[in-house]
């Protein structure tokens, strides 16, 4: 969790890991959770469902996604809608910053 009224930069809440992700939870309610990942180059996520909705907000690089069998690709600033119960996957081509939204 984060500071309540607190400036904070978006760089130094999470540490980019060599070929790996690193994550933190930034807030989590009973209606959902907001968490920032960074992914370093090459990384991702193979095929998940989730029971809540997700969006997916691309702060830093790309990512290439795939839902429900539709490829598509979120560049920096874009943001994606993940559905409740549909398969997913993502992976970042470049080292890549995103903030998850989990919608319950």
């Amino acid at each position: 969790m984060i500071p309540t009224a607190e400036v904070l930069s978006v760089a130094s809440l999470v540490t980019p890991v060599e070929g790996g992700i690193g994550s933190r939870i930034l807030s989590k309610a009973p209606g959902g959770t907001i968490t920032l990942f960074v992914f370093d180059a090459g990384q991702g996520l193979t095929e998940h469902t989730s029971p809540y909705d997700a969006m997916v907000l691309v702060l830093e690089g790309e990512f290439v996604l795939v839902i429900g069998g539709v490829e598509c690709r979120a560049p920096e600033g874009s943001i994606v809608r993940l559905p409740a119960n549909v398969p997913h996957a993502l992976d970042a081509p470049v080292r890549s910053r995103m903030l998850l939204m989990m919608v319950k």
